[in-house]
């Protein structure tokens, strides 16, 4: 019996997912990746310059779907011995039985503690926001008794969400909300929160809530167990040991070796769509066009592209939908420092006594800068010279073909240095190496005709043949294991012949979905 051909555009982690469990669950079905760029994994990609690992956005890995989970412990089992800065810190944590150890093995995920703070009037307060002493302190009398009443005002008045300003400041009161969310949303989308669908915050922010922290703080201070977890507020989890293009590679690696193919510097400029299934994409390639011919579709790529791309033409009104969906590039400058100013005073044991933060959230008005990594603590293979150096990620949001955009490299990082010297975070001059990344349309954007997705979803459901999976395949802001999900959704669907396509569609819409996990 005949093979039937399964073309998947896209090399990130949907693309891979469901290029891997196809094959690991049938062997009916000639599996093709194809990939636009050079690199696997997409923006979960790592780029290694000089040594020093760059993980391109950041990205934890810990998920309220068991599968997800299962399918990162299979490529890579969990350390069962300490790490490099566990070891020399003397740091104890719960190590799994007969795992790997890290000091000799490359395939091996670590155990990482989550610390993500915001830096705002030059203090951190943590993230999500909590109601601790230290929190009030930074704040300030007069901020803390402000936002008290704001808040209390937020549970009496209610504002209709019809943005995403509004679904904030009905969760935190408009003190907290203006102090801690308007300037960073603003830098991330590059519009005002008023101007923003609340759909984002339903995505991505979900249950949280100043009574979610309170009760999440109820239940350690008196060790009460069960309920659900808010993964925003998680305190541990898994990372692979050179970052997260590491596990995507592994995966790419296993793929080719069930017999699938990945073709990279393949990128699809044209399907050909006929009634109501797809026939073939033509890809440019370095030597010019090459047309290749499937059965089964599944596209990570852009859904704007996608249609656009259609040989014959989305009726006007569906073509004009996908044209104007927006997005949001980004940036990361890598810079290698001796150390920055920031003191440590957690008592989180780091080498060197780096702030133990993975993510600095960049509430201050005055600087471009969205977000700062701090590799060092995601993993201290991430670093040549882990106690010596630190290796940081200044992330910037902006929209491609933008003056930031179009700087060479060598003005984004004197820009990008210059940000963090007028924090007081380093010092001039301490810039010892430094790198760019620049990526397109890395978060899909809910305003202009976003609002009309629906119709489109209904339209690109006609092909029958056609799957679209992953953030930008569908057009929604998912963290990397609704991604997968959507692709594990696929597969079940094409290997039981499933046509409705809801399941796929419908993940990351659940209302707990993201934000909760069952303890």
């Amino acid at each position: 019996m005949k093979k039937k051909k399964v073309v998947i555009i896209g090399a990130g982690p949907a693309g891979l997912t469901a290029g891997y469990e196809l094959l690991k669950k049938s062997d009916k079905y000639e599996v093709l990746i194809l990939e636009e760029s050079k690199a696997i994994g997409g923006i979960s990609r790592t780029v290694n310059h000089k040594g020093n690992r760059m993980d391109i956005g950041g990205h934890r890995f810990f998920s309220k779907d068991q599968e997800v989970m299962d399918f990162w412990k299979e490529i890579m089992p969990i350390q069962g011995k300490p790490s490099y800065d566990d070891k020399k810190l003397k740091r104890k944590k719960d190590l799994e039985p007969n795992g790997p150890d890290p000091e000799k093995v490359d395939r091996v995920m670590l155990k990482r503690r989550r610390v993500s703070r915001i830096y705002y009037l030059k203090k951190f307060f943590d993230y999500p926001i909590s109601m601790k002493l230290q929190t009030f302190k930074n704040m300030g009398l007069g901020r803390t008794i402000s936002s008290g009443f704001s808040y209390i005002k937020s549970t009496v008045v209610k504002k209709k969400e019809d943005s995403l300003e509004n679904f904030y400041i009905n969760r935190f009161g408009k003190k907290l909300y203006s102090m801690f969310f308007e300037k960073y949303t603003e830098k991330l989308w590059g519009r005002h929160p008023s101007q923003i669908s609340a759909d984002w915050g339903a995505q991505r922010v979900k249950g949280l809530s100043i009574m979610g922290i309170v009760k999440d703080m109820f239940k350690k201070v008196f060790h009460i167990n069960g309920g659900k977890v808010e993964t925003s507020l998680i305190e541990e989890f898994i990372y692979p040991k050179y970052g997260p293009g590491q596990l995507w590679e592994t995966v790419a690696k296993e793929f080719v070796k069930m017999g699938g193919e990945i073709k990279k510097g393949y990128k699809v400029v044209e399907i050909e769509n006929s009634k109501d299934k797809i026939t073939s994409v033509t890809c440019e390639v370095a030597k010019g066009l090459e047309k290749i011919k499937g059965d089964i579709f599944i596209s990570s790529m852009p859904l704007k592209d996608l249609v656009l791309d259609f040989k014959t033409k989305a009726p006007k009104k569906y073509y004009k939908i996908a044209e104007g969906l927006p997005y949001r590039d980004f940036v990361t400058v890598g810079l290698l420092v001796d150390r920055l100013n920031l003191k440590n005073e957690t008592d989180i044991k780091t080498l060197n006594n780096i702030v133990p933060d993975c993510w600095i959230y960049v509430q201050e008005p005055n600087v471009k800068l969205g977000r700062i990594q701090i590799f060092n603590n995601w993993s201290p293979y991430m670093v040549k010279n882990p106690d010596k150096t630190v290796w940081i990620g200044l992330e910037y949001f902006c929209n491609e073909g933008d003056d930031f955009w179009n700087m060479s490299d060598k003005e984004c990082i004197k820009f990008a240095s210059e940000e963090l010297v007028s924090m007081g975070i380093i010092n001039e001059g301490s810039v010892l190496d430094s790198h760019r990344e620049k990526v397109k349309k890395a978060y899909p954007a809910y305003f202009d005709t976003y609002t009309d997705i629906d119709k489109l979803i209904k339209y690109v459901n006609t092909y029958q043949n056609l799957y679209c999976v992953g953030r930008n395949g569908q057009h929604r802001y998912n963290n990397m294991d609704h991604s997968m999900v959507t692709a594990f959704e696929t597969v079940k669907n094409i290997l039981n012949d499933v046509k409705d396509k809801s399941n796929i569609w419908n993940v990351n819409t659940e209302k707990e979905y993201h934000e909760e996990k069952e303890s």
